[in-house]
């Protein structure tokens, strides 16, 4: 983590603990010739736009005082939308019996992408029920070999 997310952190933390809100994720990227800090929260019942717009303006505030960041950037503050990544363990335990969308870095019986019912998580196996054609599988994915993991809206 970058020292610029690792201060905002700092700062958002008792934001969004007085406002019963959970930081998601914090992503400070240059696109283009353009910087930005993005920001996305989340509760149980979801975040609309005036909790966004209020985390907007209170962070805004904390970070013009102690101007942490050197030069010009937009900042966004957002919900993480349906498709919400998975980073912590606790989003795993949170996701249990949702439908996820996982990519590894290793194959995993010879696959690297799965998706489907994320059945168990015990800290360092992810257990995830797939569908092969008529018939359901259980992959044990470790942890440690996630490369990115997210909730996966089905139609």
């Amino acid at each position: 983590m970058s020292k610029v997310t690792e201060v905002v952190e700092d700062l958002l933390t008792p934001i969004l603990s007085n406002l019963d809100l959970e930081l998601v994720d914090i992503e400070y990227v240059k696109e283009g010739k353009n910087w930005f800090l993005r920001i996305y929260i989340d509760k149980d019942s979801g975040v609309d736009i005036e909790e966004c717009g209020l985390v907007s303006e209170r962070l805004s505030e904390k970070l013009d005082e102690l101007d942490p960041i050197p030069h010009n950037y937009f900042l966004e503050v957002s919900s993480p939308g349906a498709e919400r990544p998975l980073k912590k363990e606790k989003d795993y335990q949170k996701a249990i019996g949702k439908n996820v969308f996982i990519k590894t870095y290793e194959p995993i019986d010879d696959e690297k992408t799965f998706e489907g019912i994320l059945k168990a998580f015990d800290g360092e196996t992810v257990t995830i029920e797939v569908k092969i054609k008529t018939r359901k599988k259980e992959v044990l994915v470790p942890f440690d070999k996630i490369a990115s993991a997210r909730l996966a809206v089905t139609f």
